[in-house]
């Protein structure tokens, strides 16, 4: 044995030790490192320990040492090494975060991970840790539009009042349109669901017409009337405007949150409104489609229903809508709205003096 070394093990060491060498699901590294003590405890020479754990002189040496310093944990525990790759300097991370903020090289519309190591010279990897140091994500882009409605702040007010308060003995309607719903017949049948594959449908179809539908959310308790038609000029929305006063108990106001489409505020429309005194009019402000509560039903609708279905037929398509309505209406909740409207007005003038700085500051 190496002149230096002593190894006395006491009962628990050696029986813990012992226990490694008999645990099958010890790591091999543990097991042979504890086989190395156990020899050594015996008084067995260098040698004899090198062939019977298939280790080399200095491995020995290194473990009889470190048990000797730290005990059965030592023999447990790696010791952290530098790394042979040199760590990144601080000026060089606060460059990739700022160049990140600018427009990339070339005719490249956004920064990628290669794009910006080849720039910066060090690895993708080192990029992407970063990036997520610093919350960036150049990869992905979310779509918006700020309304330039002078009476944006109004107009508000006057929808979100409704949807939290709504007025007593009335009820409030969100009405839009969902025009050009098109009727897909797929190529071919989609392959079924399996493990390890996700379901397959053909990239080309065959359409059989669209439909427009026309739908109007009651917010009290979220049902929604539906009804399909081809075209959404203002003789349809006028068709419309009769089914909810037929469907609505006579003596409810009636109040109806739409955009600003032109069909809207057709002077045959506003005709309509004067024969029918109980409808009032909500507009939501301008590229505000966001505010009108009946886009979330659109959005289930398009996701749950149209999005992967198939339809031979126009007709099959519109059935398709009016079961949906169905089942949704025997399901249906109350709208809630939980958005601050003080919080949106803050953020959209963000927006504009980002985008429209004061010339008089800059």
């Amino acid at each position: 044995m190496r002149s230096g070394i002593v190894i006395d093990l006491a009962s628990a060491d050696r029986e813990r030790l012992e226990r490694i060498c008999k645990d099958r699901n010890a790591p091999q590294k543990h097991v042979w490192r504890a086989e190395i003590v156990l020899l050594s405890a015996e008084g067995i020479g260098t040698s004899e320990i090198m062939r019977r754990t298939a280790t080399s002189k200095t491995c020995v040496w290194r473990w009889q040492e470190r048990f000797m310093q730290e005990g059965v944990e030592g023999l447990l525990r790696d010791k952290t090494r530098p790394s042979r790759i040199p760590a990144l300097t601080a000026e060089v991370v606060a460059w990739v975060a700022s160049r990140t903020h600018e427009a990339p090289p070339g005719e490249t519309t956004h920064w990628t991970a290669s794009l910006m190591a080849r720039e910066a010279d060090i690895s993708a990897s080192s990029v992407h840790r970063i990036w997520r140091a610093h919350g960036l994500q150049p990869h992905r882009v979310r779509q918006f539009k700020l309304s330039n409605d002078p009476e944006f702040i109004d107009k508000l007010r006057d929808v979100v009042g409704l949807y939290v308060a709504p007025p007593a003995h009335a009820i409030v309607l969100s009405f839009d349109e969902k025009s050009q719903i098109q009727a897909l017949d797929r190529s071919q049948p989609g392959l079924p669901l399996k493990k390890g594959r996700a379901g397959t449908m053909t990239h080309d179809y065959k359409r059989n017409g669209t439909t427009t539908l026309f739908a109007a959310l009651n917010i009290l308790d979220g049902t929604v009337i539906g009804r399909n038609m081809q075209r959404h000029r203002h003789q349809e929305f006028i068709r419309f405007l009769n089914l909810i006063e037929a469907r609505v108990l006579a003596g409810k106001a009636i109040h109806v949150i739409l955009d600003n489409y032109a069909a809207h505020k057709h002077p045959k429309v506003r005709e309509w409104l004067e024969r029918h005194p109980r409808f009032t009019f909500h507009f939501t402000p301008t590229s505000c489609s966001w505010l009108n509560a009946v886009e979330g039903f659109f959005a289930r609708l398009t996701n749950r229903r149209l999005k992967r279905g198939v339809f031979h037929s126009l007709v099959d398509l519109q059935a398709a809508i009016n079961r949906f309505l169905v089942e949704h209406n025997e399901s249906s909740k109350p709208f809630v709205w939980t958005a601050d409207p003080d919080k949106i007005i803050a953020a959209v003038r963000r927006g504009h003096q980002v985008l429209e700085p004061d010339p008089k500051l800059s």
